[in-house]
């Protein structure tokens, strides 16, 4: 019998059974081999997604202070 099945996708086409998988996947690729023969890259890449709004809010700041920088040279 036929049954309906989600799955998401990654950059790739490739098919994950959550989306954090096929995000985990993107994050992988965007690092690159991280380690020897890349064995860390996935563990960075779920760090990296567990501190999101952590990394956010310091790219954010880091933004801020370069417009400031900025306005401050004109």
């Amino acid at each position: 019998m036929a049954f309906e099945t989600v799955a998401y996708r990654d950059s790739k086409g490739g098919l994950h059974t959550t989306a954090e998988r096929a995000t985990l996947y993107d994050l992988a690729h965007v690092l690159g081999r991280v380690g020897e023969e890349g064995g860390m890259t996935e563990g960075v890449a779920r760090l990296i997604f567990e501190k999101r709004s952590e990394i956010e809010r310091v790219f954010a700041e880091h933004d801020a202070m370069l417009g400031a920088a900025k306005n401050e040279k004109l």
